[in-house]
């Protein structure tokens, strides 16, 4: 069966401000138009929609069984139209940001809500990753923007822009822990103890020159917040993102006292130069590397 666009609005119309000529001079068109419109498609349904014996037409029982049906139909439509002509001005259909535990921004909810409004069509997925993981997600293809930690040299492929936050890095233990026990330590001293160091899936380790090494064999995981867990665990100490701490591991862990102790790593957004960005997701680099 099927049904005409035109006898569904009608019916809506007609049903929503109980009258045929309201709903005709709601859609600019006559009232003989809107009755005939709402008579086919009882006709394609073999249903009465409105009982017509009053002054004014009243919904039948089935009229108001399939009214909320028509009017997700309706609502289906439009959204369709919107979607199409989005596309159809350029607008990406899909945008993947991949995002480092190290980047933590009071501005981002508002951005993301911007980006919300702004392209309402737009399908958004966020994800997590680390270091070399986040570069090769946007050197596939299976990203559109990342951010994390400043790398070193990048393909020439790859697009940066800093942004205006930096990250916090601490270094942390158990509160049972040896370490901790000593109170102010010296940085030599973490050799003597299993470290929990940041590995990314790719195989490529934390590349920041400022990481501690440990002498003993140490633990790896792909992401910080593995890290933290194996620190509240015990198992090391780890260098870790302040904010990721204070979030989820506050009473958990303990900040060891160290010389040149916390330190702040700059954040870049990448992009790949390969893969033109759509109007959502230049906006969006731009929010993100612009200043708050």
């Amino acid at each position: 069966m099927k049904l005409s666009p035109e006898s569904l609005e009608a019916f809506a119309h007609a049903a929503s401000l109980g009258s045929f000529s309201a709903a005709a001079r709601q859609l600019g068109k006559s009232q003989s138009t809107v009755s005939e419109a709402i008579s086919r498609l009882e006709i394609d349904l073999g249903l009465t929609l409105f009982d017509r014996s009053g002054k004014s037409p009243v919904l039948s029982a089935a009229g108001q069984a399939l009214l909320g049906r028509v009017e997700e139909v309706l609502s289906a439509s439009d959204r369709l139209q919107r979607t199409a002509s989005a596309l159809a001005g350029g607008l990406e259909s899909r945008l993947t940001l991949v995002l480092s535990d190290a980047y933590q921004s009071e501005h981002f909810k508002s951005r993301i809500m911007q980006l919300a409004e702004r392209f309402p069509e737009l399908e958004f997925e966020c994800i997590f990753a680390e270091n070399a993981d986040i570069i090769s997600l946007i050197s596939s293809g299976r990203a559109t923007l990342g951010l994390l930690p400043v790398e070193g040299q990048l393909l020439p492929e790859i697009g940066r822009a800093p942004v205006a936050e930096r990250a916090e890095f601490a270094v942390y233990a158990s509160p049972g822990h040896p370490l901790v026990q000593q109170g102010e330590i010296e940085s030599s001293q973490l050799a003597q103890w299993r470290h929990l160091g940041l590995n990314t899936l790719s195989g490529s380790a934390q590349g920041q020159e400022w990481q501690p090494v440990s002498q003993i064999r140490s633990w790896s995981a792909p992401n910080y917040l593995i890290l933290l867990d194996l620190a509240v665990m015990g198992f090391g100490w780890a260098v870790l993102p302040r904010w990721l701490v204070d979030a989820y591991a506050a009473d958990k862990l303990v900040e060891l006292t160290l010389p040149d102790w916390p330190r702040f790593q700059a954040l870049e957004v990448v992009w790949s130069r390969k893969r033109p960005l759509g109007p959502a997701g230049n906006w969006l680099r731009d929010a993100l590397a612009s200043h708050p």
